[in-house]
């Protein structure tokens, strides 16, 4: 939780309070102005930098910031973006966009189809360890390149004119225009301004430029009038409010100091679908929490009836139960929904909490430990409330059904995204995967041995090779058996345990219109309008 001014800890206190207690009554004022928007953000971006976006925090701000060839509409559906059209070829690897005549950078010059380029080539990139770099892997070349084996110039991407852009892919993919709503591939306007957290220096060609950035406590945006679409951005300025605690920002919000949160704590439930169900807005969504085990060292590497006990014990319906949204629990990585598959689930699903638990201690036993030689784990997780319960919940788990000794380090979530690089620190960290676009291969390239967001280290070839494998076929039920088969050899290896799969929540105040979450949780600051009373 961000420390507020010294003048205002009191005041912050007692709004604190009354937000827990039931009979307080929210103020919920009409808004001091119909330009400025106040969202809370449960943690601070780790960059503005596109090639570097690959947590849900970073991301949203991000996305208010640049914008692709494509965007997405409520629906998760790709729509024109800086592109106005696109135009496939016949063998479907081929794809002509058409920039906008009248896009350009927030500094007033003209964006070109070679901005594009610069950017994609930066991003696959070896030297930038760009953490979103798999997303571009489809592009001709871009696999070969992440792996050092050819050079960023080599990329099946081209600019014939300023106003064209060719894509050339590995082979058909028609859900290419979703993928390239991803920030992955935002064009920038040179690196210098895409590192930049100075307002000087900040260009970027989305709805919105950097006004202000306080390191530990907000950032601010306010409207580029050089958008392409500025006449439908309706709201001069943005203020992010970071704060990682969930009752934090409700206090916040019950204060009137927040317009939108992006999460909700449990104790707030009861009141808000009692009373202001019309506040409170909830939507399934494209994302799964695990927790990754360690695979470079013991004492979980080349030791998986180790990782399956540590599973087994998990009990997901209960851990659930505490959190009072709906989340389903997981037994496979990817969550229902997804485009064009169908769900894999551990073996042991279905086993009744006595034979699973019985399961586990078997394992745990065959594995080489006992109650007299306990298991000791170092478990890394990032400051949330929800996030910290679940790490407890889990520990005691452990300890009762295998008698593991562990140790919780929490972190804040900055520190947290470097700390998870450097597997000397940990033994299991907890993750999440939030889909970038709706395909199943958008989770299991996490988990490719080369990339850059495997933190585990798995590394199957055999997994690999299904990979590559659907990556090659155009025939959809095809592609989607040779899916299926790869998170199912995955879930043998347990490199990862799912815990649950996400829905997405947030508090929105009576005067906010446009709050239309997309499957992939994404709500855009340029789609929302303050209503004045």
């Amino acid at each position: 939780m961000r420390t507020p001014p010294r003048n205002s800890r009191l005041t912050f206190a007692v709004f604190l309070l009354c937000a827990l207690l039931s009979s307080c009554s929210a103020p919920d004022k009409p808004p001091a102005s119909t330009d400025n928007l106040r969202r809370g953000l449960g943690g601070e971006p780790f960059t503005l930098d596109p090639a570097g976006a690959a947590d849900a925090f970073t991301t949203q701000v991000v996305r208010d910031l640049y914008e692709g060839l494509t965007r997405e509409s409520p629906s998760g559906a790709a729509i024109p973006g800086i592109a106005s059209s696109w135009d496939i070829d016949a063998t479907g690897t081929q794809y002509t966009f058409h920039i906008r005549a009248n896009a350009h950078w927030s500094n007033g010059k003209p964006l070109r189809a070679a901005d594009f380029v610069t950017a994609w080539r930066r991003v696959v990139d070896p030297k930038q360890d760009s953490a979103v770099a798999d997303n571009l892997r489809l592009i001709r070349g871009a696999a070969a390149i992440i792996s050092g084996k050819a050079t960023p110039d080599t990329l099946g991407v081209a600019a014939p004119a300023d106003d064209v852009l060719v894509v050339t892919l590995e082979r058909p993919a028609p859900y290419l225009p979703e993928v390239l709503t991803h920030s992955a591939a935002f064009p920038i306007y040179s690196e210098k301004s895409a590192r930049a957290h100075d307002p000087a220096e900040s260009v970027t060609n989305g709805p919105y430029v950097l006004s202000h950035w306080q390191n530990g406590g907000s950032i601010k945006l306010k409207k580029n009038a050089a958008y392409w679409d500025a006449a439908n951005v309706h709201i001069a300025t943005i203020d992010y409010e970071f704060a990682s605690d969930e009752t934090s920002q409700y206090a916040r919000y019950r204060a009137d100091q927040l317009d939108v949160t992006d999460n909700v704590p449990m104790s707030a439930i009861p009141d808000f679908q009692k009373d202001r169900a019309r506040e409170l807005v909830t939507a399934p969504y494209l994302a799964t929490a695990y927790y990754g085990f360690n695979l470079a060292a013991r004492p979980l590497a080349n030791n998986v009836k180790l990782r399956q006990a540590l599973s087994m014990a998990i009990d997901r319906k209960r851990l659930v139960a505490s959190f009072g949204f709906g989340e389903p629990p997981a037994y496979g990585f990817i969550p229902p929904g997804v485009w064009n598959y169908q769900q894999q689930s551990l073996p042991w699903k279905d086993l009744s909490d006595e034979a699973r638990i019985a399961e586990a201690q078997r394992l745990y036993r065959e594995a080489g430990y006992s109650s007299q030689s306990p298991l000791r784990l170092r478990v890394l997780y990032n400051s949330n409330v929800v996030i910290k319960r679940t790490a407890i919940m889990i520990a005691s788990m452990w300890k009762e059904t295998l008698g593991i000794d562990t140790e919780l380090t929490e972190q804040e979530f900055r520190a947290f995204l470097v700390t998870r690089h450097d597997k000397t620190q940990w033994d299991v960290a907890r993750f999440s995967w939030v889909a970038d676009f709706d395909d199943a291969s958008n989770f299991l390239d996490i988990l490719r041995s080369n990339s850059s967001n495997n933190d585990e280290g798995y590394a199957n070839p055999a997994y690999d090779a299904l990979l590559d494998a659907a990556a090659r076929t155009a025939d959809p039920a095809a592609r989607s058996h040779l899916l299926e088969s790869a998170e199912k050899m995955a879930l043998d290896d347990y490199p990862i345990t799912p815990l649950y799969h996400f829905v997405s929540k947030r508090l929105v105040k009576p005067y906010i219109t446009g709050v239309q979450p997309t499957p992939l949780d994404h709500v855009p600051s340029s789609a929302l309008t303050i209503q004045p009373h």
